[in-house]
This record gives structure tokens, sequence and C-alpha cells, in this order.
């Protein structure tokens, strides 16, 4: 997934901030596991790596999906809404089977369904976030 000019990049609605939203969807499952941010540094590196590479809103920083649980992102297809104000990656997720997207240790961020009024978590911690994060003591 090589970029030889980065012209394309100038087509997206970037935000005040400078960041696109970014959907990430299991391209074999069609189950949407994350949505996140993008710069243009990282949705560029993103292309040129074949992996996601994000930009954290709460680090300031860009994110190399995985760089701490090794939960990575192959990144198949890139698209854009016809806004061109939302990315959406066609990925496989790695690290464990199903993959996990989320930093809970679920397969996908999207585990609370509103019922009668109530958020329930319905789907299950597939491995606790601390087996996942190894953060020095």
């Amino acid at each position: 997934m090589e970029s030889k000019t980065t012209s394309w990049l100038d087509e997206i609605l970037w935000d005040r901030d400078g960041l696109v939203p970014v959907i990430a969807q299991e391209r074999d499952s069609q189950d949407v596991v994350m949505f996140a941010y993008m710069n243009r540094e990282a949705l560029a590196q993103t292309v040129a790596r074949g992996q996601a590479v994000y930009f954290s809103r709460s680090r300031g920083r860009l994110w190399h999906k995985g760089e701490e649980s090794g939960h990575f992102q192959t990144v198949h297809e890139v698209r854009l809404d016809c806004d061109g104000d939302v990315v959406l990656l066609k990925i496989t997720q790695h690290g464990h089977e199903p993959g996990i997207a989320c930093h809970t240790g679920r397969h996908s961020c999207f585990f609370k369904r509103l019922d009668d009024g109530r958020w329930t978590d319905v789907d299950p911690v597939l491995k606790a976030p601390e087996q996942i994060y190894h953060r020095p003591s």
C-alpha cells in the first residue's frame, strides 16, 4: 500500500485540529471494532506501513495500534465517505483469536448496548487488560 504522492490527503476534510474520524472494520466479519482519529501523518504512515497508525488525542501523539498490546491491525483498504470527512479502514485484527481491538480486552470497542434505558455489557472480555498491557512498576 504505497503512495507516491500525498495529494490524496488534500481531498480529506480535516477538522479544525487537523484530525479526521476513522472507523476500523474487520474485512472478513464486517464487525466495526474501533473508532479513532488520524492526522495527516497518521494516515500517510498507515498507507505506507499497511498497518493502522492513529493519532491519540489523550497522549497527543501518533499511536501505532498494537505498539503496547501486540494487537496490530493490517490495513487492506482505505475508504473515504461521500462528504470526505470520515475514513473507513478495512482491517484484519491481530494478536488474539478472535482479534482484540479494545483496550478492555474485548473484540470490539462497541460492547455496550442500550437495554431499557441502561447500558449493558454484551460482549465478553477475551483477555484481561492486565495480561495485555505490561506497564513498568
